[in-house]
């Protein structure tokens, strides 16, 4: 959520931010209920002095000027009411035109309609070369015996899958390495709920927008995350933390949910656009301030980059374009990994800055000693991994001629000391 402060003082800032990124948020009408609202809250404080003099005033008046005292006093009372009406109508208005203003994007992102525009930053590793006909991570996977989507797609219906024998402890061996290198960092392990109310997803900005690409329980107003960020972010809901408390760095390694509602044909084969998987998210909480957030983005973006550097894949860092970007996210840059089978670098970490935009949704604090006032905090998340997506470029960069896999070194300890993956019984 924005400062209402500041789109009273720049509203065309505001319509620019929802014009490039493709939002819609009626800022005019939103500015019209802002300023409907503040003069009946004026009115309301008025009559509220006013009040307050009468009633001590009544006391020390002849028995004529109370009935008059009293009569206005009632007439008071009557327009407190009208007015409450008027506040009742308004505020709801008001409340949802706020939770659709986008957040302005810094300077140096790239002005673009969707991610083809996105700007690449650099590009890390080298891309192998083979010396035979490489296969893709499906038909690895089937003739290695590590990923059975058929059965999956019974189960489940489309998009979904199996991982086994070898391909389930690759999957969970990326998973572990990520959540010992980034607790090494000190960011705080939680287990997390998997399920959020519906205030929650508005505090951390998915609500609205998002409600069709998220798998919804009516029944209980309660809705499956599509991330870790959410509860992790929501930690502190409603609080007010202490300065010294700051940053708070946690991370999390969740299942992820998302209905991939209106991406129907696109990216359907193996295991690259799915409805469910797993992901180590980091989250830091920091103070109100530019330069910190400036500095724990680059943070969180390194340790994603520690991890692929690890993994030994290849991979580049766009800064992604305005036309990209959600409603809250003040920059984000993504790491692409090289996927043979798709012959080019493909998303696979999102390291986002959201500034106050979910700490004011959540009414997330802390006291400034200086300022001597509370602010809101700042946020920031970034996926340290995400499975099984990342075992696209593993399997398929890592195959060998002979069909079977070389393990990435870092992960050979996961897996009790294994270096390949090789066709086993079934």
């Amino acid at each position: 959520m924005i400062d209402i402060k500041q789109i009273r003082d720049n509203p065309q800032k505001f319509k620019d931010a929802c014009k490039a990124k493709g939002f819609v948020a009626d800022i005019d009408r939103l500015l019209d209920v802002d300023s409907a609202l503040a003069g009946v809250k004026k009115q309301l404080q008025h009559i509220s002095t006013e009040k307050n003099r009468l009633g001590k005033s009544i006391p020390q008046l002849s028995a004529d000027e109370k009935q008059s005292a009293l009569a206005e006093l009632s007439e008071f009372k009557q327009r407190e009411a009208d007015y409450s009406k008027d506040i009742k109508q308004l505020q709801p208005e008001f409340d949802k035109l706020m939770l659709l203003v986008a957040q302005p994007t810094d300077d140096d992102v790239p002005t673009g309609k969707d991610d083809t525009e996105n700007v690449e930053v650099r590009k890390e590793g080298q891309i192998r070369r083979f010396g035979f006909e490489p296969k893709d991570h499906v038909q690895i996977g089937l003739a290695l015996g590590i990923i059975d989507i058929e059965r999956g797609v019974k189960l489940a219906g489309t998009r979904n899958y199996f991982l086994k024998n070898d391909g389930a402890l690759l999957h969970w061996a990326v998973l572990r390495f990520a959540m010992d290198y980034i607790t090494g960092k000190d960011y705080v392990p939680l287990t997390v709920p998997l399920l959020a109310r519906d205030k929650v997803m508005r505090g951390t900005g998915y609500f609205p927008g998002s409600e069709e690409q998220t798998y919804q329980m009516e029944k209980d107003d309660l809705s499956l995350v599509g991330t870790a960020e959410v509860p992790l972010t929501a930690y502190h809901m409603g609080e007010i933390l202490n300065a010294e408390e700051l940053p708070k760095k946690y991370v999390a390694l969740s299942s992820c949910f998302r209905r991939e509602a209106g991406a129907a044909g696109k990216d359907t084969y193996g295991l690259y656009r799915i409805h469910q998987f797993d992901k180590v998210e980091q989250v830091v909480i920091c103070r109100n301030s530019i330069e910190e957030s400036n500095k724990y983005h680059d943070e969180i973006l390194a340790n994603a980059e520690a991890v692929m550097c690890a993994l030994e894949l290849p991979y580049r860092i766009v800064n992604v374009c305005t036309g990209d970007l959600g409603r809250g996210q003040a920059k984000k840059f993504d790491i692409e990994a090289w996927m043979p089978s798709r012959n080019r670098y493909c998303e696979t970490h999102s390291a986002s800055k959201f500034y106050d935009f979910q700490a004011r949704r959540m009414n997330l604090r802390y006291k400034d000693p200086q300022a001597k006032k509370n602010l809101f905090c700042h946020t920031l998340n970034n996926t340290v991994i995400a499975s099984p997506r990342i075992l696209i470029p593993i399997l398929e960069l890592y195959q060998n001629s002979d069909g079977s896999v070389a393990i990435p070194k870092v992960l050979r300890p996961y897996m009790n000391g294994k270096e390949q993956i090789i066709v086993r019984n079934r």
